[in-house]
């Protein structure tokens, strides 16, 4: 299952990427906005990242204008490493190198087409396990207690 959220910048994109959703058979909760009223950020990001982190869903997917903002908000959340993304080579290798467990894409940014295969490609590329990526991530998330 998908955790999804999204202020007001990235909330036309999210709508396509729930279309995109349905038609692969992928669930997915929506944690808002639901509307284009200003509205900010971390709202929406931390409560899908810590469901995110607590495991009760497997990955998540932010939109705002950039991708920024609801990126650098996740990624304060223990046990996430969320990658923005604006092109397929950083989606799939954010998953085979970084086990990337969140994307976030910004809507003012990415157009619908190439936001729509970014997150085919994010969510069917799995982590290679890799030692050394296994050792890097380690390393990153020892971070988390700091």
């Amino acid at each position: 299952m998908i955790a999804l959220a999204s202020d007001h910048g990235g909330l036309a994109l999210k709508n396509d990427i729930k279309l995109l959703l349905d038609e692969t058979g992928f669930s997915y909760k929506d944690f808002g906005t639901d509307t284009d009223a200003s509205c900010d950020y971390a709202t929406f990001a931390v409560p899908a990242a810590r469901a995110v982190a607590r495991g009760d869903f497997e990955r998540g997917i932010l939109f705002c204008g950039t991708g920024a903002g609801m990126n650098y908000t996740a990624n304060k959340i223990a046990g996430i490493r969320c990658v923005v993304c604006s092109d397929c080579y950083t989606a799939i290798l954010s998953r085979v190198h970084n086990d990337a467990n969140m994307l976030a894409l910004g809507g003012r940014v990415v157009g619908f087409g190439l936001a729509r295969t970014i997150v085919k490609l994010w969510l069917e590329t799995e982590f290679s396990g890799d030692e050394r990526h296994k050792r890097r991530i380690a390393q990153v998330s020892a971070l988390d207690s700091r």
